[in-house]
Formats: C-alpha cells, structure tokens, sequence
C-alpha cells in the first residue's frame, strides 16, 4: 500500500474486519494489504463452484486471518459473523452475468437477497460497521457518453447487472434510513493475480493469458474494437481501502476503474506480445450466443481522485506482465 501507510497504519491497527468473497481474487487482495496494516480480519466465503474461490490466495496470510466457510444467505450464520466487525467488505457474489441468464434465481439469491441478508444482519447487531459493495460497470447498460460518471443513467441489460442495481439501491437505502455507513463501487474490467483461471465467464484478460502461456489460439468475436476499461487488482484493493478508511464518504457511490480505455483487440495483442507465445484469430459471432453488447465503456475516476485521494498507477502492459509472473511461479494452483 503506497497511499498514506503511515494514516492508513493508524486507522486499521486492530480493527475487526470481515471480507465475504474473502476467497476470491478481490477479497484476498484485500485481505494481504489489510493483514500488513494490522487489521483483524475474518473471511467469509461459500466456495462454490465455478467461482474464484481458491485457499491458496491467501497462502501468505493463512495464519493471521480467520476463516469460516458459510454462504451470505445464511442468516443466523451472517448475524454472528457481522456482529462487532468495525468494517464490512461485501464482496460476495455470483459473477457471471451469462449465468445469470441461465439461472435468474440462482443470481437473485445471492446478488439481491444474500445483501439484504447481510444489511439487515447489520442493522440488527452492528449497525455502525462500515459496509462497502462490489458493484459493476455493467449496471450501466447501453453507454451514452464516455467517460462514464456516477450520474449515468443505469439500463441493465441482464438479470446480474439488475441485480447489482437493485443491491446498490439497498446499501443507499440502508444508509439513507438506518443511518448506516455504506459505500457503493462500480468496477470496470479487474484483472491480475489470484482471479481463477479455469474458465473464459469472467477476469477476460487472465483467461487470455492462460490460452497464450499454453501457446493457444485466442478467438475473438467481431473485430475486437470494441473500448473497455481494465483495472489491475492491485488499484482496486487499493480503492477499497481507502474507502473504507475515510468517514467522508459515507453513502457515496463511486466509479472505478483505470481511467484509460482500451480495445478489445489490442488487450489480447498485448498479451501475446508481452509473453511472445500464443496467437489471435477473429471469428464471426456464434448464432447461439447472446451478445450483450454496451457499447464502448471508459471509467470518469475524477470522483475517487477527489474525495479518496485514490489513482491507479499500474499500466495494463505492466499489470499484464506481473499477473504472467505470478500464474508462472503458481500455476499448479490456478489451473
């Protein structure tokens, strides 16, 4: 953690801090910079497939973290755990927003109800925690202008990004009538190390990375100039914990991401320039899938400049590079 250390240091020395999703790419980055920082952290996941969840990402801090296995839908189970946490991280959540067309329910369950299961958990037996959601860009639907700020209008365009809609409107809710300290994220393209390598659904650039480090072709439907924003974990968890530390933020909703779009095409072009492996081929739409296009997407971060003091400072070429470096070192737990 680069920003502040030392106030940083200070704030969460000892604090109690629960991360649902802990498991996972997101949360267990959150959880290596937390743990340096002093913090006493629990981790929540469900581990439930084929989500990210894996034990090895968090390998360095195995024995300064807690960890329970339980499901945000368990509501006894999420009443004991939020109860005396400081913070909140509620990452948890289904992530495929192909899925949740395949399985609406399965995406309300957890997306919707497992987050008002634990806001209201909250509300019950911690209700001055600091609760901070992972949303998605995705909530924006069709894009009208780019940069895309927090005053876009929301069309979500699958049962996922509606979901996440209707979540953030919870926390604001929660936040708004019950008093309690929320902090809502919009989230571009993350990428790095510790994302699951095993499927294409989501975390596009390490899928991409695994087809070049086994010299594989990578397909791309279209012509691939479609613009998105690509944000290196390392930036996010960042974001977060700055967020979390900061009591002017109480409410607010924030769109992050690195600020610099890309196309499609020239992600994957850099993947296979960087580790010189791997080759790309376009191939037409296949009938059968449905595309959810959105138009092309790039991050107005001047919010989170302004108010978090926050700025990603890792290039895609170079949070491509560190991500081949980790999953080359730690592959055999990835694939």
């Amino acid at each position: 953690m680069s920003v502040d250390p030392g106030g940083l240091q200070r704030h969460y020395q000892n604090k109690k801090v629960l991360i649902t999703g802990g498991l996972g790419m997101i949360g267990s980055s959150i959880a290596l910079e937390l743990v340096s920082l002093g913090a006493d952290v629990t981790l929540v996941d469900a581990i439930i497939e084929p989500f990210g969840a894996n034990h090895f990402n968090i390998s360095p801090i195995r024995d300064k973290v807690t960890v329970n296995i339980s499901d945000i839908r368990d509501k006894e189970s999420m009443k004991s755990l939020v109860a005396g946490k400081d913070i909140i991280f509620n990452l948890a959540g289904q992530v495929s927003h192909n899925d949740s067309i395949e399985n609406p329910f399965l995406d309300a369950e957890i997306n919707y109800l497992g987050h008002l299961n634990v806001l209201e958990a909250c509300r019950k037996v911690s209700p001055e925690a600091k609760i901070l959601f992972s949303g998605s860009r995705l909530q924006f639907g069709e894009i009208e202008r780019i940069p895309v700020a927090e005053d876009h209008p929301l069309r979500p365009k699958t049962p996922y990004a509606l979901n996440k809609v209707a979540a953030e409107n919870l926390y604001l809710y929660y936040h708004r009538v019950y008093g309690q300290p929320t902090v809502v994220f919009r989230i571009a393209n993350p990428y790095g190390p510790r994302a699951q390598m095993k499927h294409p659904k989501y975390a596009m650039i390490n899928w991409f990375l695994r087809l070049a480090m086994e010299g594989k072709c990578i397909r791309i439907f279209g012509d691939g100039k479609q613009i998105r924003d690509y944000i290196y974990i390392q930036d996010l968890a960042e974001a977060f914990i700055l967020a979390a530390a900061s009591d002017r933020v109480g409410g607010e909703i924030f769109n992050v991401g690195s600020g610099v779009g890309t196309r499609f095409k020239d992600m994957a072009g850099s993947i296979v320039r960087i580790l010189n492996k791997g080759e790309i081929e376009f191939v037409p739409w296949p009938e059968e899938y449905l595309n959810i296009e959105t138009g092309d997407y790039v991050t107005d971060i001047s919010k989170a400049r302004r108010l978090l003091g926050w700025a990603p400072k890792t290039s895609l070429e170079e949070g491509i590079r560190r991500t081949h470096e980790f999953y080359k070192k730690f592959r055999e737990y990835y694939w």
